[in-house]
């Protein structure tokens, strides 16, 4: 039974592709810090043992006391895992290399693939007033990806426009509907965003054209470019957004919140 006494919780989102090197974390970051420019309050839950997501949003790895391993594997609460960030609005529950342990760790756990679910639902969240919450799955289709999948309200995958790209979106969509199946049945797919696309480039033209023609309306309108600045900011521990506010990956990823936001009205209405 639904609790009418709490408040509406957050859109939960899981950010994943099992290929690496889609622009999966560049994605969570920028896109969470355009929600927060939009005036939503976001919390990104870093749930890759590289810790990119952490990095990006400036915490330092020796800053990472308590982390989504103590989350899922320590039972830690909610409100002592999530930490602010620089940019006021956006949260982060960071990650460090421990989590790379926590599948052999959760496999005799009989509730191993619902454990970020409950977390995410703990009373805790509410005092946060989340709108948002972006899972940055690792880049594979572990028990880690599967608990954010069972945790999600949907999916949003990033797709590198390249040769052969969608053709490793099979294995995530059979993975999608087989958590649908037995563990989330509200689980959907949010879209698929082409990311490092180049207009001058006729493959990532053919990949547009590709995409759209398989899979309709699930493809944004607003694509990610190839961009240095998108590159960069990372090693200064910011968001595009922040690191070079015009740039031209900047106005993709504001594009893409808007949208984001826009569908999410209409599926209110």
């Amino acid at each position: 039974m639904p609790d009418f006494s709490r408040p509406p919780g957050p859109k939960i989102i899981a950010v994943a592709n099992q290929k690496g090197g889609v622009g999966k974390t560049t994605t969570a970051i920028n896109l969470a810090a355009a929600l927060v420019e939009n005036g939503k309050r976001v919390l990104v839950v870093d749930l890759d043992p590289q810790g990119n997501a952490s990095t990006g949003l400036g915490v330092e790895a020796a800053d990472r006391d308590l982390t989504t391993y103590e989350l899922l594997v320590d039972d830690a609460p909610l409100a002592d895992v999530v930490r602010e960030t620089e940019t006021p609005g956006l949260l982060i529950v960071p990650a460090t290399v421990d989590l790379s342990s926590a599948d052999i760790e959760l496999v005799s756990n009989e509730k191993r693939s619902f454990l970020l679910h409950d977390a995410l639902r703990q009373t805790a969240i509410d005092g946060f007033a989340l709108d948002y919450v972006l899972i940055d799955c690792p880049p594979s289709l572990s028990l880690l990806t599967v608990n954010a999948m069972v945790a999600a309200h949907s999916v949003l995958v990033p797709l590198q426009s390249e040769f052969f790209a969608l053709e490793g979106l099979s294995q995530l969509m059979l993975t999608i509907r087989e958590v649908r199946q037995s563990a989330n049945s509200e689980l959907r797919i949010e879209g698929v965003v082409l990311t490092m696309y180049d207009r001058r480039n006729n493959l990532s033209q053919q990949v547009e054209q590709d995409a759209r023609d398989n899979l309709g309306d699930l493809v944004f309108k607003a694509m990610i470019p190839r961009n240095v600045r998108v590159s960069e900011a990372p090693s200064f521990a910011m968001p595009v957004l922040s690191y070079d506010t015009n740039s031209q990956g900047a106005m993709a990823y504001r594009e893409l919140a808007l949208e984001l936001i826009e569908k999410h009205g209409q599926l209110a209405a």
